[in-house]
Order: structure tokens, then sequence, then C-alpha cells
């Protein structure tokens, strides 16, 4: 069962350590690429303060965003600025986002995110502590994924296998770090590739976040992804 109050309480924890990484940056930095491509660090950060609003608005019964043309333009609008006005809008849309989960709600309800996704409300605060810490080590300011807690990690892994199973474009494939194990791709009595490696870069992989070059294929090449 997802406990949503912890996960919540993660998402707080993820929160201040962001901040307080962030703090370090100052306007130039901060308008430096990000490793996520055509993104500069406001970029980023512009992209975690809206996720919190938006996810808030999940939460609430509204659409995510009103179309994805505004989504991008927000993001554009806010990437320039100051680093202290950045700073600011990522604590109070956080602050936000808190506030709206902590209202008393049905938490087994439906809701639905973009493109017509739908998931358990209380998944929600999954959701947003994988968009804070994940977007941390995008930021390339000394946060790795070597540095993600052991519990978000094991969860994000089985998050993104559940993702691809069923995907005819991915093999049956086993993933495992020596200790645990996660299935995905097409469905099939047993797998016909296993992937091993650390949960670092299993996650890294998963996420688009790496390009697999540490991790070891048996049973066939390793997989290609479709993109998230």
């Amino acid at each position: 069962m997802i406990d949503h109050a912890h996960d919540l309480e993660s998402v707080r924890e993820a929160t201040e350590r962001l901040l307080t990484a962030v703090a370090e940056l100052d306007n130039a930095s901060a308008a430096e690429p990000s490793r996520l491509p055509g993104w500069s660090r406001g970029h980023v950060l512009a992209h975690i303060a809206r996720n919190a609003d938006a996810l808030a608005n999940v939460l609430e019964g509204r659409p995510m965003y009103a179309d994805a043309f505004v989504r991008d333009a927000d993001i554009e609008r806010d990437a320039p600025r100051p680093l202290d006005v950045q700073i600011t809008d990522v604590r109070e849309s956080a602050a936000r986002f808190q506030a709206t989960g902590a209202a008393p709600a049905d938490w087994s309800r439906t809701v639905e995110l973009r493109n017509g996704v739908v998931d358990a409300a209380a998944r929600v605060p999954f959701r947003r502590w994988v968009e804070v810490e994940l977007h941390t080590v995008d930021l390339g300011i000394g946060y790795e994924l070597e540095d993600l807690p052991e519990e978000f990690t094991a969860r994000e892994i089985e998050f993104l296998a559940e993702r691809f199973t069923g995907r005819p474009d991915v093999p049956p494939t086993r993933l495992t770090d020596g200790t645990h194990a996660w299935h995905t791709g097409r469905a099939a009595e047993r797998p016909e590739v296993t992937v091993t490696g650390s949960p670092a870069d299993l996650l890294g992989w998963l996420a688009g976040r790496r390009d697999g070059s540490g991790l070891t294929a048996d049973g066939g090449p390793l997989p290609a992804l479709p993109p998230l």
C-alpha cells in the first residue's frame, strides 16, 4: 500500500536538499546548461516550481496544465529569472503542494495527469518526489544518482520497470542489482535478456539519464528503451 504521508515528507526533505544545493549557485551558474538538452539550470528550476503547482492542480481536480503550449511557455518565461527569484518560487510552490497534500482527501480516488494518464491520488506525492530528486541530479551541481535515497531508487526502478512492461518494442527483460530483481518488456514465460548493474546505473538507464554503459546484458544486447 502506498503511504502518501510518508512520501509527502520525503518530498519535503528532497526539496530542502535541492534548495540547500541551489543556494550555492549564482546568477551566472544558474544560466549555464543543465544536463537536459536545451535546458539551462534556470529551465530546470522553473519546471520544478511549475510542476509543484501542476500536481497540486491534479490533487484538487483541475487539469494538470491548461495545455502543452502553456506548460512549455511558462518554463521559457520563468527560466531567465534571477536565482533568488527562482529559489523563492521553488520554495513557495513546494509549500503550496505540501498544503494541498495535507488537506483531508480520498487518497484512493483516481486522478488524471498529462496526456490522459491516470493514477491513484496516493501515488501523486511519489511522482512529485521523482521530479525533485531526478531534476536535482539534472542540475549537474554535485548531486548524483548514487546520492539518491536507497528507498527512492528501488521504488523508481520498480515504477519505471512497470512503465515499460507489456511494451512490444522492449524484449522480456530481467533487471537485477545482484540482490533485487525486476521484470519489464513484453510478456513471456522467461526473460530473453538479463541486465545487471548497480541500482544507480539501472535507474539511470531506465530514466534516460545514462546510456547503460555501466550495465551488462546476458542473452542479447542491452534493450533500446522508448522515450519516457
